[in-house]
């Protein structure tokens, strides 16, 4: 996933690399700090393999880069997007780094694909608990502290399925941002 939150930060626009950990760090440092350790490894192999470049900032020295997306960046970007992977659909951080990044999608359908996704593995029963195929409801627990998971999980699973409705029966307006603003992906406006 911090692959995707790079090359999705990038895609809005170039950043120095002090500048990307700080914007990383809002989007998922409550639940998962973003250390030097793996940042800067991650920088090097998606400039190894040609999804970002780094460049001097000259008016920082040559000590300071400005990192970019490049055109190869941008499209597996894209294709990161279009397909998350099946743990990046049913985990609840991992997705919300790909729902962070989704209206760089210029394809409100392919947008919508994504969040039936979501959507179909909201509404799979499911439980931290079960009674050997049967998941447990938080009726069922006599720990407080258990049955305070699944009430918990409950309503966070029954807000975003509600939003998701929403969203995906047309309620809440949608707009793929690239069709909009064009700098988005980091296109040069015209």
């Amino acid at each position: 996933m911090l692959d995707l939150a790079i090359l999705g930060f990038l895609a809005q626009r170039p950043l120095p690399g002090h500048e990307l950990r700080r914007r990383l760090s809002e989007l998922t440092g409550y639940t998962r700090p973003v250390s030097d350790g793996s940042l800067y490894p991650a920088i090097k192999r998606l400039a190894a393999a040609g999804l970002l470049e780094r460049r001097a900032d000259p008016a920082a020295g040559p000590a300071r880069y400005i990192l970019s997306v490049t055109d190869a960046g941008r499209t597996d970007l894209l294709n990161r997007l279009r397909a998350p992977a099946d743990h990046e659909i049913s985990d609840f951080t991992r997705f919300f780094t790909v729902l962070a990044f989704l209206s760089l999608l210029p394809d409100v359908a392919e947008q919508h694909a994504v969040l039936r996704r979501r959507l179909e593995f909201l509404e799979e029963p499911a439980s931290f608990f079960y009674d050997g195929d049967r998941p447990l409801r938080a009726e069922d627990m006599a720990d407080p502290y258990r049955r305070g998971m699944l009430l918990t999980a409950r309503a966070i699973s029954s807000a975003e399925r509600a939003w998701l409705h929403q969203v995906l029966d047309g309620d809440e307006p949608v707009t793929a941002r690239a069709e909009t603003d064009p700098s988005a992906l980091g296109q040069p406006v015209r």
